[in-house]
């Protein structure tokens, strides 16, 4: 008998402050350069919408090892910035300074001394406290995308499609589980799924032969040059490649073999990729509650106003078009029409288009690997 699993559900959206942890090992000899690049950088950080502030930390058991602490008003302001182009020019002063780093993001559950904060007039801090702790399921969710020349989608599709799958096993504690692959048009979305450390199984699966050799056979054709020999050029392509998990949500109603896995692409108006996300993320919430939804789980990735949906569907994806779309309801279909880009998506305004949208949303499948269960 197949045992369904818990409702899981995690989310940049639930309004609670957010820390952000960045841990650092310098290379020798380039502290005052580190630290005028920190200096530089503080001063433009305090500026950006959202932020509240910021500590930086020396460790008081080795010199070269830094830590930087950030607080925000919630999730969304700091994600938006964090994949920006600002941030990665601001950060290019610190790659040579920096032999390793490592970010960690936490919303804030618990909270002491918190009447020194609310007494002073300056430190106005918008988000909440986390109202509850979150059901995980002790997997790490991220996603890759990037575009290649138009012309060359079947080339490099052929070439994504048959590389051998690397060792699943990273050490005792991190293992790859799935890796799927999707094109729309001439952009590809690698989504990984990681139990353990995220890093750790991004370093692992970068050094395979085989996946190296994958990379550099689809280097010609993409539309952003990179150099993955050069480390700076291969750490500014991955950072703007990144494509961050905003919201998961898992019913566990239906066993993995009853489900097929999909992704749907969505191009927001300019300025309106978070909302959209948002939208998307709410309807998913409300469908883990429907036993008649289709939808077993549902990832939503988003960086500015690219956004892609993650769904695995028990039964045809187009048997119900808008509760697979994230849309059910008349007020929720006109909100994302108010949030797409036309020109890119289309509108959808009744069920027939919806069916439509949904045919032009779908993106195409390349690849999807489980790793064998241990």
């Amino acid at each position: 008998m197949t045992v369904l699993s818990e409702r899981v559900s995690q989310s940049a959206f639930d309004g609670s402050r957010l820390r952000v942890v960045l841990l650092l090992d310098l290379h020798e000899g380039a502290q005052e350069q580190f630290l005028q690049a920190y200096e530089h950088m503080r001063r433009q950080v305090a500026s950006v919408p959202g932020h509240v502030s910021d500590e930086l930390c020396q460790s008081i058991e080795n010199p070269s090892q830094w830590l930087i602490t950030s607080e925000w008003e919630t999730a969304p302001p700091f994600l938006a910035w964090v994949n920006s182009e600002e941030h990665v020019e601001m950060v290019q002063p610190l790659h040579s300074c920096v032999r390793n780093t490592r970010s960690l993001r936490y919303s804030v559950l618990r909270e002491t001394g918190n009447s020194a904060r609310s007494s002073s007039p300056d430190a106005v801090v918008r988000g909440t406290l986390q109202a509850a702790p979150r059901l995980g399921d002790g997997v790490v969710r991220h996603a890759l995308t990037f575009t290649v020349k138009p012309g060359s989608e079947d080339v490099v599709a052929k070439i994504l499609s048959g590389y051998a799958s690397p060792e699943a096993r990273v050490d005792e504690n991190t293992r790859l589980r799935r890796t799927s692959l999707f094109m729309h048009g001439n952009r590809v979305v690698r989504a990984v799924e990681v139990e353990g450390d995220l890093l750790a199984a991004l370093r692992h699966v970068s050094q395979q032969p085989e996946i190296r050799a994958v990379e550099e056979a689809i280097n010609p054709y993409l539309e952003q040059d990179r150099d993955l020999s050069d480390l700076n050029s291969a750490r500014t392509f991955f950072t703007r490649a990144a494509l961050p998990m905003v919201h998961h949500e898992s019913a566990g109603r239906h066993a993995p073999s009853d489900v097929r896995r999909h992704a749907l692409f969505y191009q927001a108006k300019e300025g309106c990729g978070t909302a959209l996300a948002r939208l998307l993320a709410s309807q998913d919430e409300s469908a883990a509650d429907d036993p008649t939804s289709p939808v077993a789980s549902s990832t939503i990735f988003q960086r500015d106003d690219v956004v892609v949906r993650l769904v695995d569907v028990a039964g045809a994806i187009d048997a119900k078009p808008d509760l697979a779309l994230g849309i059910e309801g008349p007020r929720k279909a006109s909100m994302l029409t108010r949030l797409l880009d036309d020109g890119a998506n289309g509108v959808p305004t009744t069920g027939q288009d919806s069916a439509g949208f949904l045919a032009r949303s779908e993106m195409t499948l390349i690849t999807d690997r489980c790793a064998p269960q241990s």
